[in-house]
């Protein structure tokens, strides 16, 4: 068999077959003189193996593209047939209205009401002793710490033998004075004598004054070496050493007493919520790391608000307790009134741009987006100002994933709130 093609042989109908070489393009039919017809459709192939394998990838992707489009032909109706059947299941709760106490709340530390500060008033002196601590109750006139007196001790015992000499020569001066005077009328002395008796007797006198007055000025100076409390207290600071030099006017005072153990929250309060807060209303503090609150009474609002922070202060007088101790952080709330207004769940309120909204579920099974406004926040939920009367189905979660008016189903299980 040959390169070139050869004819081979004649079939009936004087049909001739022909082999094709690698270096023919194709080949072509011998027309006979009979009609092509009646040999039926001619396929004519391509005679290079590279392009025969691309028609028939083109034509494989011809089916798959034709299965692709018959069927999406067929797929919006089936889709259509699931939005119909994916409604929203949703709980809702039926708020009512409940008595709810509105309040303000702020935050401050907790100070001691009279916090007095006692350091030493006498001489400079070194500190010998120091009687009490920190958290320690103390009586009006305690001795809470004691300067050395190792000087002023003699000088008070000098001073105290002074006076008694002073005085023993003022009855000898008033002795001799009075028998002057016992003698007068018989001549025995002349009126200068008794003149310098009397004046001899009044000096005398008067020295026992200076005297006196120098002994209690070195019993005042003694005394001062021991420090007392002036009131009765809780002792807060205590900066006394022993050792260290007490001197009189110090910026640090050795101690801080708390007046009667009495005490106070201290904190600011917005200006727009001190307007509603009078004297004398309940309070409720609370400490970090406390279960319980602490009860008291509004004792005193700041007179002026601080133009910066726009807050102005307040103080709650609190009864004495170990827990209360000054400096501790401390959070306030004071009832301001009492009213009633529906309360939903906080998951059931949403915010946009616009404010606060919920949804409520109508008769026709669609939520409705309602505006709400909101007037506290308490642990049993969101407290509405206005928006709802508390008769509505409020739609209480996922209700960021619905849109307004759209059809929802609702649970069996539906809460109703007193």
């Amino acid at each position: 068999m040959g390169t070139n093609p050869e004819q081979l042989s004649t079939l009936e109908g004087d049909e001739q077959i022909t082999w094709i070489g690698r270096d023919r393009a194709g080949f072509e039919r011998v027309p006979t003189g009979e009609p092509a017809a009646k040999a039926g459709p001619t396929i004519t192939l391509p005679a290079n193996p590279r392009t025969r394998w691309i028609a028939l990838g083109v034509g494989v992707l011809a089916v798959l593209g034709a299965i692709v489009w018959a069927t999406h032909r067929g797929g919006p109706a089936h889709v259509a047939l699931a939005n119909q059947q994916n409604v929203p299941l949703i709980s809702v709760v039926t708020p009512g209205v409940r008595s709810v106490t509105s309040s303000v709340t702020f935050t401050g530390a907790i100070f001691a009401r009279y916090d007095m500060p006692i350091g030493n008033d006498g001489d400079t002196g070194r500190i010998v002793a120091v009687n009490v601590e920190a958290g320690d109750h103390v009586q009006k006139g305690q001795v809470l710490a004691r300067i050395d007196d190792s000087v002023l001790v003699p000088q008070a015992n000098r001073l105290a033998a002074s006076l008694e000499q002073a005085r023993a020569q003022a009855e000898l001066s008033a002795a001799e004075y009075k028998r002057a005077l016992g003698v007068q009328a018989a001549g025995a002395l002349s009126a200068e004598d008794i003149e310098k008796r009397r004046a001899t007797a009044v000096t005398d006198a008067a020295n026992v004054k200076v005297a006196a007055a120098q002994l209690a000025e070195a019993q005042a100076r003694l005394n001062r070496t021991r420090i007392v409390a002036p009131i009765a207290g809780t002792v807060l600071t205590r900066h006394a050493e022993v050792g260290q030099i007490a001197n009189p006017g110090a910026v640090d005072a050795l101690f801080r007493v708390a007046s009667g153990g009495e005490v106070e929250m201290r904190g600011q309060l917005a200006e727009q919520d001190l307007a509603q807060v009078k004297q004398g209303d309940t309070a409720s503090v609370r400490l970090t790391g406390l279960p319980q609150s602490f009860e008291g009474k509004v004792r005193l609002l700041g007179a002026i608000i601080d133009p910066t922070t726009r807050l102005g202060e307040i103080r709650i007088a609190l009864k004495p307790d170990p827990a209360l101790r000054p400096g501790a952080f401390a959070r306030g709330s004071v009832a301001v009134g009492n009213a009633k207004r529906p309360v939903v769940p906080q998951t059931a309120v949403l915010t946009d741009g616009q404010g606060s909204y919920v949804y409520v579920v109508g008769a026709d099974s669609r939520a409705v987006l309602r505006r709400v406004v909101v007037a506290d926040t308490s642990d049993d939920g969101v407290v509405i100002a206005s928006g709802l009367n508390g008769t509505e189905q409020v739609v209480t979660t996922a209700g960021g994933f619905l849109h307004d008016g759209e059809t929802v189903k609702v649970t069996a299980t539906g809460l109703t709130a007193g």
